[in-house]
């Protein structure tokens, strides 16, 4: 009998290691609401001009209507408080005068008139003086190129009004050149042509100290050969008083009736707002110069003076194109009597949007 074997000695049982416990959960993120920020509404064009014209108003209309609470008459003392803030308001003597002479006709000095009445019967007789001269400008393209020559004294707004025409006319789908005719100001020319690359027109433009007649003749020249439909033609700002520069305007005029007699079709005067009764001494000198056609007027946002444009449309008749409210591309459009009267005396507050 064999002796027992001895049993293999067995594998000790390794023990599966205990699992890790489970990491606690995270906690439950926080929500935080973020309010959205909300596009500050577009201000109409017409809000824009009334808070333009705050300054003027603050000085012409506002609190206007309590001198005439309790029924009182339009007397020479309340009269006499009406033409001081027209005045102060560079609205003109000739102007102010025909305005109270309107109002007493519509109201008359023996009844009392409540401030509704006032107010109603000034925006009448305001927005009768200015609506011929609310006159927009029409460029007809049957003869190509439509000239606008653009003047006016320094610092008026002269180039940066020709960007927003440049601006205006591409959008109603014109072809626009530009013409930097005013060689003798610093930058004028590389300022021009940033204004031709932001809205993607033509500047024809020569060396600093070039003769302005030859590079706006030769700005025509090139809108005729290419069919452009308007060659808008920056020139030198200068004062009104400088006769030799005034002849300059008269040469230019001279040289593009070579190519065609009619051209320019509109002298542009350009005017500061802030500058209120010089303004009309600048369109009187300009217009005996040159023959203006229009006028745009500038800088009107901020300033006091904003009712000299009743002294121009009293005094020139000259057709009122355009008036400035701000620095934007946009901020320069035509001039409508009513509306500009109703921004002024605060009727219809309403700042819309468009």
């Amino acid at each position: 009998m064999e002796p027992a074997r001895p049993k293999p000695a067995q594998a000790p049982v390794e023990q599966a290691p205990e699992p890790a416990p489970a990491p606690p959960a995270p906690p439950a993120p926080t929500v935080v609401e973020v309010p959205v920020e909300q596009p500050a509404p577009r201000v109409s064009w017409l809000g824009r001009v009334r808070a333009g014209l705050s300054k003027t108003r603050a000085g012409l209309a506002d609190g206007l209507g309590a001198l005439f609470l309790g029924g009182k008459r339009l007397d020479d003392a309340l009269l006499e408080e009406l033409e001081t803030r027209l005045l102060m308001a560079d609205v003109g003597l000739d102007a102010t005068r025909r305005i109270l002479d309107g109002l007493t006709e519509r109201l008359g000095r023996k009844e009392p008139v409540t401030p509704e009445a006032v107010m109603a019967a000034l925006a009448d007789d305001m927005t009768a003086l200015l609506a011929p001269s609310a006159q927009p400008l029409d460029v007809t393209t049957a003869t190509k190129p439509f000239v606008i020559l653009v003047v006016g004294i320094n610092g008026a707004g002269k180039t940066t009004t020709i960007g927003k025409l440049a601006h205006r006319f591409k959008s109603t789908g014109h072809s626009v050149m530009l013409a930097a005719g005013d060689t003798f100001r610093a930058a004028a020319v590389e300022q021009l042509q940033t204004w031709g690359a932001r809205n993607d027109v033509p500047v024809v433009a020569q060396h600093t100290g070039a003769d302005s007649a030859s590079v706006i003749y030769d700005a025509v020249a090139a809108g005729q050969a290419r069919g452009v439909d308007v060659v808008i033609a920056d020139t030198a700002g200068r004062l009104h008083t400088q006769s030799n520069l005034m002849q300059e305007l008269a040469k230019i005029k001279r040289v593009l009736a070579k190519l065609d007699p009619d051209a320019p079709h509109e002298v542009l005067l350009v005017v500061d707002g802030g500058t209120g009764q010089n303004a009309l001494n600048q369109a009187q000198q300009f217009h005996q110069a040159v023959g203006v056609t229009g006028v745009a007027i500038t800088k009107l946002d901020g300033t006091a003076k904003g009712g000299m444009l009743f002294a121009i449309a009293e005094k020139l008749g000259l057709p009122i194109r355009f008036i400035g409210i701000g620095e934007g591309i946009e901020d320069l459009q035509p001039f409508a009597a009513g509306d500009f009267v109703d921004a002024l005396l605060g009727r219809n507050g309403s700042d819309g949007q468009d």
